[in-house]
Parts: C-alpha cells; sequence; structure tokens
C-alpha cells in the first residue's frame, strides 16, 4: 500500500504550509501528493507550484470537480501539467452535487449522472489519445456542440499539442454501487469518500470486475497525538460540515453515504442541528466511533495497530491528510 499526502484546498487564505509539507513527504518516500477544490482554490495551480519544487512524487487532483469545466478543458490542464511535471500527473475527477454544480458553478446538474461521467471521461480520453479529432454525439458534451443555438460552424479538432502520455491515469470519485461499477468500467482507478477498512464487504461486488492495477485510493486524516479523543475532533468537524452542510438534506450524497454505513440516526441528526445553525452541536453528534472508523489517530502504538487493516483491504494508495511532519514520518516508517 503506497502512501499519499491530501493536501485538499485553501481556506479563507492560501495554505504557505502545504509546499513545505509536500516536500517532506517527498523526502519520506511518500508516492504521491494531492490537491482539490470546492468553491475557492482550484486544484491544478497548487499542483504546478509544487511540480515545480519537488523532482520525484507524483502529483493527484482528489478532485477536480466536472463542472468547473469542460472535459477539453480539463484534458488540456492535465496535458499541461503532465508535461511540465515530467509525467507525473494522476487525474481525479468528481461530479459534485446539485447544490454546489448550479449554485457555485452557474450549471445545470445532469439529470443522467452516469451518462454525464461516462462522456466526459470519454472526451478527455480522446484528447489525451489524440488519436484523431475529438467527436462524441453525447447528451451532456457533445462535440462538435450540436445544440439549438448552435452556429452549424465547429468542427471536429485534435489538441495542437501533443499529450506527454496518452494513457495519463484518470481516477474518478464516486459513490454508491452502481457509480463505483462504472468508475470499474471507465477509468483506472477509484477515490472513495469515508473509507472504512471494517466495513469492505460493502464494496466486494462493485469492486469484483477491477482490472489488475486499479487503484483504490481513500484520503483519511491522520494525527499521532496521545488523546485520542482531541485527534478526532478535526475529523468530526470534517464531517459535520460535509454532512450537513455540503448539500440539501433531501439531497446530501455524504449523509446518504454515512447512513449506508450504518450510522443513518446519527447522520440525519447531524444534518438538522447543521441546517439549524447548531454548527457546535453538529460536531459534537458526530459518532467517534464513525469518526474514528474512517481515520488513523492516536499514539503511535495504536496507528501501526489499525494501519493493519487499512493494508488487509483492496486499498492500494492511501492519501493521507496529515498537519505536520511528524505525523508524516510516522505514517511513513510504519508502511515501510
Amino acid at each position: 500500500m503506497r502512501l499519499g499526502l491530501a493536501l485538499g484546498y485553501w481556506s479563507r487564505t492560501p495554505a504557505p504550509g502545504h509546499l513545505a509539507l509536500a516536500r517532506q513527504a517527498e523526502t519520506y518516500g511518500y508516492h504521491s501528493v494531492w490537491t482539490a477544490e470546492s468553491w475557492g482554490s482550484d486544484a491544478f495551480t497548487p499542483l504546478a507550484w509544487i511540480a515545480a519544487h519537488t523532482t520525484r512524487i507524483r502529483l493527484g487532483t482528489a478532485v477536480a470537480q466536472m463542472a468547473a469545466r469542460t472535459p477539453t478543458a480539463t484534458a488540456m490542464h492535465a496535458l499541461t501539467l503532465d508535461h511540465l511535471s515530467g509525467g507525473r500527473l494522476t487525474l481525479g475527477l468528481g461530479l459534485s452535487g446539485p447544490q454546489v454544480v448550479e449554485g457555485w458553478y452557474g450549471r445545470p446538474f445532469p439529470a443522467s449522472p452516469l451518462t454525464a461521467t461516462r462522456e466526459y471521461v470519454d472526451v478527455v480520453r480522446q484528447v489525451l489519445r489524440r488519436a484523431e479529432p475529438v467527436r462524441l454525439a453525447g447528451r451532456f458534451h457533445s462535440h462538435p456542440y450540436t445544440g439549438d443555438d448552435a452556429t452549424g460552424l465547429g468542427r471536429p479538432l485534435k489538441s495542437i499539442t501533443h499529450p506527454l502520455r496518452a494513457d495519463l491515469p484518470v481516477l474518478l470519485g464516486a459513490e454508491g454501487p452502481r457509480n463505483i461499477a462504472q468508475t470499474v468500467r471507465i477509468a483506472d482507478g477509484w477515490l472513495p469518500l469515508y473509507w472504512s477498512p471494517l466495513r469492505t464487504a460493502m464494496y466486494e461486488e462493485p469492486l469484483a470486475a477491477a482490472p489488475e492495477g486499479f487503484v483504490v485510493a481513500p484520503i483519511a486524516q491522520a494525527r499521532v497525538c496521545d488523546d485520542v479523543s482531541e485527534g478526532l475532533r478535526p475529523v468530526k468537524a470534517m464531517l459535520a460540515f460535509y454532512i450537513g452542510g455540503m448539500g440539501h438534506a433531501r439531497h446530501n450524497f455524504h449523509a446518504d453515504l454515512m447512513a449506508r454505513m450504518g450510522f443513518e440516526e446519527a447522520a440525519r441528526r447531524v444534518q438538522k442541528l447543521f441546517a439549524e445553525g447548531h454548527r457546535a452541536e453538529a460536531v459534537a453528534a458526530v459518532p467517534d466511533a464513525f469518526a474514528d472508523e474512517i481515520s488513523l489517530v492516536g499514539p503511535r502504538e495504536r496507528i501501526a495497530e489499525r494501519l493493519e487493516l487499512w493494508r488487509a483491504g483492496p486499498v492500494t494508495d492511501l492519501l493521507l491528510t496529515a498537519p505536520d511532519p511528524h505525523t508524516l514520518r510516522v505514517l511513513a516508517e510504519l508502511n515501510s
């Protein structure tokens, strides 16, 4: 199991410590470093900065949001950064939810998310292969565009720039059995959300057809500390925000996933408290047991024991949100 550093996205201001952590992770032998985006900093620019100050560590987006760019624009970002980094990029994509897609990007949330995702990946792969001009008679991503307001002057094009790698890896953030099963068919890997090494059976069926080399790369918060309860606070704060704030009460992928993992009553309570403005209470309502399952928190000996559970399952790459070089070093030593 390879280790990666998940830096996420900036919060209110640029994150000055991200570059130092990325360089430290490279020193400790981490395989990859990952950035993300929501409705603030983008995923690609920080990776370009990190690429310029590192030499070996792989670079990944976990995730770049599909609604933020057309698939050809995303492919342009990917092939450019892959060239600049010497072939170190992995492109992780995610659809996000209707609250972000429509509220931030001003785009309609697709009526058929699976179809929209499949078409998006198809176009990206066509650009990277550069075998011929991009063509797709799609429902959401037609190339050339043929909508009612089309001029009729569009023509198929292929990238002026030759991509460095036609097989640049494409990973997908996916939730739900059908979405995961499609990811196995069309992508090179899967970026799970809220992975629990105690509940791997729930993914056995959709992962059964995964080809050799298929990447399973969940993100987990990690913190070496003496007080487990204190160490879980950031995990619970993150969960309360995503489960309570990232979506509508009737349409929240994060809350639905928590419910499928056996914590439905708690998920709905967190949603209700967060929606009513009781954020501290919402954080407290996140069960310690759930936060603990999906993270690696506590003294070195405890983390060592729990890390074996992650290594025993189908996870190929563990992407760690680690706040300090000490935690990064301890995890590298334990995983060696």
